[in-house]
């Protein structure tokens, strides 16, 4: 996910949101397409939900070139319209463009931020939001609460011509990933790296490199990569996060994440610069 060329994002709109407005309307944690056939899945204008008697809390996002772009809330008891349908956000991987694929995974934040931010978690009075930022404001104490964002590492660590790749349990079945985990409080990003590599394989890494970072709006993490290289220890698995892990040649790789995500981009970035690429 990134920020598309051409998007201005704002919190407040300037006017009523027009007919061909991007709409990006979940129910629950999956957003309305439209379905014309089984293949097929394309993203809602306004209209299209107005015209399928849909409507919920909107919050708008900012511009994509002259169209507006709103997150809509709908309720969790919307009906399923015909020729419509609600699917995951990685439903939409390949399917629609990469620009609209990120403001949706955009819209999905916002909306979890407006549903879990609605009293103070301090006083517990109801909150407001601020007119000049996206947050919320507390009219009886101030605390202010903005979009939650958790800062998380992957990082894939290198011996030779090898690269550590790992399993979670939660994986599908026969793929490895880098390693990956959230920052703990207090912690740099460097100091998680070591911690988690060395938690849940049992090895120490040196040489800790920035790659490139990602939105993952599953619901609202902030993905930093980064490469490794081995400096000891035998892999030892922390069982209750991995089902396996294992040292592969470059030129014998398991099954690795899709294209999209950015521990694709990693390996296949670290494997060209291995081979000499």
């Amino acid at each position: 996910m990134y920020t598309p060329p051409g998007f201005v994002p704002a919190h407040a709109p300037s006017a009523a949101l027009a007919g061909d407005a991007h709409a990006f309307a979940f129910r629950g944690d999956q957003v309305l397409a439209l379905a014309p056939d089984a293949e097929t899945l394309i993203l809602p204008r306004h209209d299209d939900l107005a015209a399928a008697g849909l409507s919920g809390n909107a919050h708008f996002l900012g511009m994509l070139g002259t169209r507006a772009c709103a997150a809509i809330d709908l309720p969790d008891d919307a009906p399923e319209p015909a020729g419509m349908r609600y699917v995951g956000l990685r439903a939409l991987f390949f399917k629609v463009p990469d620009e609209l694929l990120a403001l949706a995974a955009r819209a999905f934040q916002i909306v979890d931020f407006e549903r879990n931010h609605r009293f103070c978690g301090h006083c517990g009075v109801r909150l407001r939001a601020r007119s000049r930022e996206r947050a919320k404001e507390c009219p009886s104490c101030g605390l202010v609460a903005y979009p939650r964002i958790s800062p998380a590492m992957m990082v894939l660590v290198t011996r030779g011509r090898e690269l550590l790749l790992a399993r979670a349990h939660r994986f599908a079945p026969g793929m490895f990933s880098a390693l990956a985990g959230f920052v703990e409080p207090g912690e740099t990003i460097e100091d998680c790296v070591r911690r988690e590599v060395h938690e849940e394989v049992g090895v120490d890494v040196t040489d800790i490199t920035y790659f490139a970072s990602q939105s993952w709006a599953f619901p609202h993490s902030l993905m930093i990569a980064f490469t490794a290289t081995y400096a000891g220890g035998e892999i030892r698995l922390e069982d209750e996060e991995i089902a396996d892990a294992r040292w592969f040649p470059v030129d014998a790789l398991p099954k690795l994440p899709m294209s999209v995500s950015i521990a694709r981009r990693l390996i296949d970035a670290t494997v060209m610069r291995l081979r000499g690429g």
